[in-house]
């Protein structure tokens, strides 16, 4: 471990992970996406944009996924990240590649996978105050593009009818669909987010599979928090809690 880091227990399968104490540390919306991902124990997989290799480890923790390939631009989140599997021995499982998504097709064969996960930035330039950290504005802030070069790339990844699952702000979920559909990955299934009843929903996780046809399957709403604060019995669940 090096200065400035921690070792932080992920109350799973016996697995910690590395983190940098005062730089992105990962959030609920990365377990909430490990959760919602449809994947088996013997699914080839993806992750874009892995930070902290947060959702490789709580997959693998999960006995998801054979071999999940986990891309991550900036080189000592990338670093972290493979010093973290080292560490709980998942070398043979998931390979960490401090590159950009936009590179992936290079270690990555075409029409290889059957999932790929993206936790990606939520915001978009100008539209929120760019944080003076630039590890942070890096993971919060996405390039001017948008997603649309990741989404054509997770197209040329997956397999037919592969899927691809990621996590969103709630109200710019149309934008979402609408830029996966364009990609020929289809939005078939998704799940909105409340931080609790009588809230409006702030996050939506959805699943699109590649060249599918058009057809919605809401799941039901995920509410976070329950009135006095403490966690919704569902919410419980993923986290693996138990009374």
């Amino acid at each position: 471990m090096q200065p400035g880091e921690s070792l932080d227990d992920l109350q799973l399968a016996g697995l910690r992970i590395l983190q940098k104490e005062r730089s992105f540390r990962f959030g609920m919306d990365a377990v909430l996406l490990a959760d919602f991902v449809r994947m088996s124990a013997r699914d080839r997989a993806a992750d874009f944009g892995t930070g902290t290799g947060i959702i490789p480890l709580l997959l693998a923790g999960r006995d998801r996924g054979a071999h999940i390939d986990a891309f991550e631009i900036q080189p000592d989140m990338a670093d972290m990240a493979r010093r973290s599997v080292q560490l709980n021995g998942l070398q043979e499982r998931i390979d960490v590649h401090a590159m950009s998504v936009e590179q992936a097709d290079t270690v990555v064969s075409p029409g290889s996978l059957d999932v790929i996960t993206c936790n990606p930035p939520y915001g978009l330039p100008g539209t929120t105050l760019l944080n003076p950290s630039q590890a942070l504005s890096i993971a919060r802030h996405q390039p001017p593009d948008g997603l649309k070069t990741w989404f054509a790339m997770a197209y040329r990844l997956l397999r037919g009818k592969g899927r691809f699952a990621m996590i969103y702000p709630a109200p710019r979920m149309l934008e979402a669909m609408q830029a996966l559909s364009a990609a020929r990955l289809e939005p078939k299934r998704f799940r909105l987010i409340y931080p609790a009843a009588g809230k409006a929903a702030n996050l939506v996780l959805i699943e699109a599979v590649k060249d599918a046809k058009p057809m919605l399957h809401p799941e039901p709403p995920l509410i976070v928090y329950e009135d006095d604060g403490s966690m919704t019995p569902e919410l419980r669940r993923i986290y693996h809690f138990t009374d």
